[in-house]
């Protein structure tokens, strides 16, 4: 049997499996379009596909009664949507929008479980993926209560840089504020701050970063947190 080319940008917990396994896991997948702002996922909702992203990336969004909802994790190359199926749990707990455009490998529910049963390797990745996830999301409850706006949109442009792969990305005050659970002003004052400072240029929905080292010492602990998480948990 052939063994499924791996892409230029492969997603990194499938390329971390050994051959074998990554053979069957690729067999059993699909390449699936991340169009920008669709929703793959509802909270409360049967999970019916798990998600690899390969380009491309997805906010994960906690709601609350009638809130428009709240940004606390995000899902690139780097890990995957759907972990909880590894822990048994069919329902999603949380809302999944893509915030970055790209391409996924994408795989069904019952196929993952059964390369989730079969593969050791694939098991231990995961364990691993959802530790790391954990981290994520309790420091996001952190940093939205404790950081102040402009650290925090520093933070969420490095986390997107990082996913993106890129200097420039597509992205609204509408979206930010929504992402970051704030109103608009308060991101149109911090984004010109940024600005100000040479550290990004916005002009019509399209963000450029100009000064990486600046915006990280502009961002809180919490960017370097999520990266130390990260380099411990996965091996980067």
């Amino acid at each position: 049997m052939r063994e499924p080319a791996l892409s230029a940008a492969e997603n990194l917990l499938i390329e971390r499996l050994p051959s074998a396994d990554r053979r069957r896991l690729l067999a059993a997948c699909e390449t699936a379009p991340l169009i920008l702002s669709a929703v793959l996922c509802e909270r409360g909702e049967a999970t019916r596909h798990v998600y690899f992203p390969t380009e491309g990336f997805i906010s994960l969004v906690a709601q609350a009664d009638q809130h428009p909802g709240l940004e606390v994790g995000m899902v690139g190359r780097e890990g995957m949507l759907g972990a909880h199926l590894a822990l048994g749990v069919a329902v999603s707990p949380l809302r999944a929008l893509v915030q970055g455009a790209g391409t996924a490998r994408r795989i069904g529910r019952g196929a993952f479980r059964r390369e989730l049963a079969r593969s050791h390797a694939l098991k231990r990745a995961l364990d691993c993926y959802l530790s790391v996830l954990m981290v994520q999301l309790a420091g996001s409850a952190g940093c939205m209560r404790f950081h102040r706006i402009g650290p925090r949109l520093a933070r969420w442009l490095l986390m997107s840089q990082d996913r993106a792969h890129a200097d420039r990305f597509h992205v609204t005050h509408e979206f930010l504020a929504y992402m970051l659970g704030v109103r608009r002003v308060g991101i149109t004052v911090a984004a010109s701050e940024l600005q100000r400072g040479g550290l990004i240029v916005y002009h019509r929905g399209e963000l450029t970063v100009l000064d990486r080292t600046g915006l990280e010492a502009a961002a809180c602990s919490c960017y370097e947190s999520d990266r130390r998480a990260y380099a411990e948990g996965l091996g980067d």
